[in-house]
């Protein structure tokens, strides 16, 4: 289990965390989601032992990452946004470097390195230097490298970053086979479609602030019962005009050629909506509804979309 109390960090007058406090249960596949800058890294940072923090605690299975750093390595494992590999060597070369980092050695390196090859889908290109890996094939190899010890809890940070859809679609099964093996995985992404497909709980950080955590479903109860559809058109709008004819409606202005209505029933009312709006000069090119998910919630509560 991990458990964070009032944790906060700053990096002289930018405050990354403030007063975050998160229970991670053993076993969870937990998602944490924000856009670039919420303060994701920092989290991982701290729970890896590499950043000092000014307040709070950290518990790693009841061991303090200020006091603890040595067990609490053998139980974590990092997958870090950067790619930590050497070109000129091959994939086997870079895990045994690797393994030997963590203390591994003889017949016993050997298997973990040949076991994670495996897992990752490149135990037939081992013997091939990284050069003459794409990137998404640098990233499972990157991936593998963090799991030749055999982590209790694994820290993935942004795992998916410049792979091909081949790559990005083998690491979630991967990431499903390691938490049904019962590994704590701890993923960070800014992409919700990620969080929603993956991840049995979701917090969702925004300037260094925790600001809603749960289940999708729990989150999702966030937005009411609300529906919400958009609307766009050929050209430019008047929005004061559809203000005006939709006055008894959530109306939100999305650019210059949508809008967004939001409210209870919305969809049993949309033909009568869209006799209004037909009724308007202007062209309409397409129509949405759009089903509850992490970006509506996110809009919801900061008022503005996840990938500003």
């Amino acid at each position: 289990m991990i458990e964070i109390k009032n944790l906060s960090k700053n990096y002289g007058d930018i405050q990354a965390l403030k007063d975050v406090s998160l229970k991670i249960e053993g076993g969870e596949l937990f998602g944490l989601l924000g856009p670039n800058g919420a303060g994701k890294t920092t989290m991982i940072n701290i729970l890896n032992t590499y950043l000092s923090f000014e307040k709070g605690d950290v518990l790693i299975n009841n061991f303090n990452v200020r006091e603890d750093e040595s067990k609490i390595k053998k139980m974590v494992g990092v997958i870090p946004q950067e790619i930590s590999l050497y070109d000129e060597l091959t994939a086997m070369e870079n895990l045994n470097f690797w393994g030997e980092i963590y203390g591994l050695s003889g017949k016993n390196l050997k298997q973990k390195c040949e076991d994670a090859l495996m897992l990752v889908g490149l135990f037939d290109r081992r013997n091939n230097t990284l050069k003459k890996y794409s990137g998404g094939m640098k990233r499972r190899i990157n991936i593998a490298a963090s799991l030749l010890h055999n982590p209790q809890i694994i820290l993935m940070d942004e795992p998916t970053i410049g792979v091909d859809p081949q790559s990005r679609n083998f690491i979630f099964e991967m990431i499903k086979q390691l938490h049904q093996q019962g590994k704590t995985i701890i993923y960070t992404t800014h992409y919700m479609e990620e969080a929603e497909k993956l991840c049995t709980k979701i917090a969702i950080i925004d300037h260094g602030e925790i600001i809603a955590l749960g289940t999708k479903q729990e989150l999702y109860k966030l937005l009411g019962e609300e529906d919400i559809t958009t609307f766009k058109f050929k050209e430019k709008i008047d929005f004061q005009d559809y203000k005006k004819h939709l006055k008894n409606y959530s109306l939100t202005q999305l650019s210059d050629f949508a809008i967004q209505l939001t409210g209870k029933d919305l969809i049993k009312q949309l033909p009568k909506i869209i006799k209004v709006i037909d009724e308007l000069p202007d062209e309409t090119e397409e129509i949405d509804i759009i089903q509850p998910n992490l970006e509506s919630v996110f809009l919801k509560l900061t008022g503005r979309e996840l990938r500003e």
